[in-house]
């Protein structure tokens, strides 16, 4: 059983940076896909960005794409989210997936950390 642990949220000015950590253990990991995903209040989760783990190729929603990048250590078994040019709507909790399998679904999650924004 795979176990993620974020880190890095917290209460930022519009504009400003937060990079979030999300640490995998309980196994061996090699996942074939990392995610990040957000969840504001009365909002859908939305897939922030996701990364193909053999390759490090990330693919990125349009309402962040120049503003955050995603990246792996694989010898820490850690991907991050670098937040740049925070923005109010990005205030959200904000979760690492991992899809363990070729296909499907993300199947292991974080318990997320929350991010604000402020105005």
């Amino acid at each position: 059983q795979v176990q993620l642990v974020e880190s890095g949220g917290g209460l930022v000015q519009a504009g400003g940076s937060l990079r979030l950590s999300c640490a995998a253990s309980g196994r061996t990991f090699s996942p074939y896909t990392m995610g990040w995903f957000r969840q504001a209040p009365g909002k859908a989760r939305e897939r922030v960005a996701r990364l193909t783990w053999s390759t490090g190729t990330t693919l990125y929603a349009d309402s962040v794409k120049g503003r955050f990048t995603m990246s792996r250590d694989g010898a820490k078994n850690t991907v991050y989210l670098q937040m740049n040019s925070l923005k109010p709507e990005d205030t959200a909790i904000y979760y690492c997936a991992a899809r363990l399998q070729i296909l499907g679904d993300f199947n292991s999650w974080g318990q997320g950390t929350q991010v604000t924004v402020s105005s």
